[in-house]
């Protein structure tokens, strides 16, 4: 009995072993693509900015400084949410703290960070992006600016959790912004609708002589309800 206890455990291990690194290879696969597409998408420019997705206890993150065109599923980059890398060999992202920071103190499962051109400009004129859409309640509410702090620190994440309280994306002073999801599609979703309002904002802010108008705390509350049940269930 112990000896077909033991053959089943082993199996059950082997299984759940090929689960994991299937697993693990879609999920690099899919954090590839969505960093390549932060450059398609004008978000980054070269190899700035930086994507990462949660798998069990292991975080996936860009590789610093590699062209994302380049990256290969042999490229998989992985550390343990104390940062010790445990797979690949390609050094991680630079701004490595930041993402840990935001898996180790909410239920994100993917972070993106950019340095979008709208939404890095925002940050250098404002300590809060003024709420000028509706779907500022996305976000959790108007999105907070973080102090300035020299890249890839911890004081830089220290600075980013303190505006990420209560929400799910902020602006880095000077640098540009960083949100998370339960997925990578939302964590994403979040950075193009950050930038997107940012643009809006200074676009109406440039008019001469007007000022735009911006929605009150019940508005924004009415609004961030309504986007709870957006979309299809289960998709």
């Amino acid at each position: 009995m112990t000896e077909q206890r033991r053959e089943r455990e082993d199996v059950q291990g082997h299984a759940e072993g090929a689960r994991s690194a299937a697993e693990v290879a879609g999920a690099w696969e899919a954090l590839v693509a969505a960093a390549r597409r932060t450059v398609s998408d004008g978000l980054v420019v070269g190899t700035s900015g930086n994507v990462s997705v949660r798998v069990g206890d292991t975080v996936l993150v860009t590789p610093s400084g590699v062209p994302y065109d380049r990256l290969t599923p042999d490229d998989v980059t992985g550390v343990d949410l104390a940062g010790r890398q445990v797979l690949g060999t390609l050094v991680p992202t630079s701004e490595l703290p930041m993402h840990l920071a935001v898996y180790r103190t909410t239920d994100a499962r993917a972070v993106v960070h950019t340095h979008a051109v709208h939404a890095t400009a925002v940050s250098t004129l404002v300590t809060e992006l003024p709420p000028i859409h509706y779907m500022t309640g996305a976000l959790g509410g108007p999105v907070r600016v973080a102090p300035y702090a020299t890249y890839g620190t911890e004081e830089l994440a220290r600075n980013m959790l303190r505006v990420l309280d209560g929400r799910t994306g902020c602006l880095l002073r000077n640098h540009g912004t960083v949100t998370y999801g339960t997925t990578l599609d939302q964590a994403y979703d979040r950075t193009a609708q950050l930038e997107w309002m940012c643009r809006l904002w200074l676009t109406a802010s440039s008019v001469p002589g007007l000022t735009p108008s911006l929605l009150m705390p019940e508005q924004l509350a009415r609004a961030e309800e309504r986007l709870r049940g957006y979309g299809q269930p289960g998709r």
